[in-house]
């Protein structure tokens, strides 16, 4: 009597997967959208200068964070229905998910590389140099506690 119902409760994940796959679309067509207007804001102003580049720069980077942002809830959406519903999803081999600790790898190293583009923003907003150490000394702890992670989980066979 309770076997069916356990089988049937995977289903439960098709509201993550909804939810992060909406959540994905949302973020990359917001990044579409700034990057028309940062593009039209900057024709607009017809500033050439090293300001003007650093401000353009700053605004690509912050673009670039929102679409890796929407990426990992694209994976997440990916691997938990290819996890939970059907593991036959017609994926790049790079992407495929045979078990949920690939899901969490992927995921990490993802996590990484936002972290580092974020680093990368402070750094080329101009931040004061008081602000920047603490802040890349938090985010190197970061991904040096997620790189150990990898390294460590299963044998470092990820």
């Amino acid at each position: 009597m309770l076997r069916p119902i356990l089988q049937s409760s995977r289903y439960l994940v098709l509201a993550a997967v909804v939810g992060a796959l909406v959540a994905a679309v949302a973020l990359f067509a917001y990044g579409v959208a700034e990057t028309f207007v940062v593009i039209a804001d900057a024709v607009a102003k017809g500033e050439v200068s090293s300001k003007g580049a650093k401000a353009l720069t700053l605004a690509f980077i912050e673009i670039v964070d929102l679409f890796l942002l929407g990426t990992v809830l694209l994976m997440i959406a990916l691997g938990l229905y290819e996890l939970f519903i059907d593991a036959n999803l017609e994926l790049p081999e790079w992407l495929h998910f045979r078990t949920f600790d690939d899901l969490k790898h992927k995921l990490v190293g993802v996590v990484i590389v936002v972290l580092a583009v974020l680093f990368l923003g402070f750094v080329v907003s101009g931040s004061d140099g008081r602000e920047l150490l603490p802040i890349g000394a938090a985010i190197a702890m970061v991904i040096a506690a997620l790189a150990y992670f990898l390294s460590t989980v299963k044998g470092g066979k990820h």
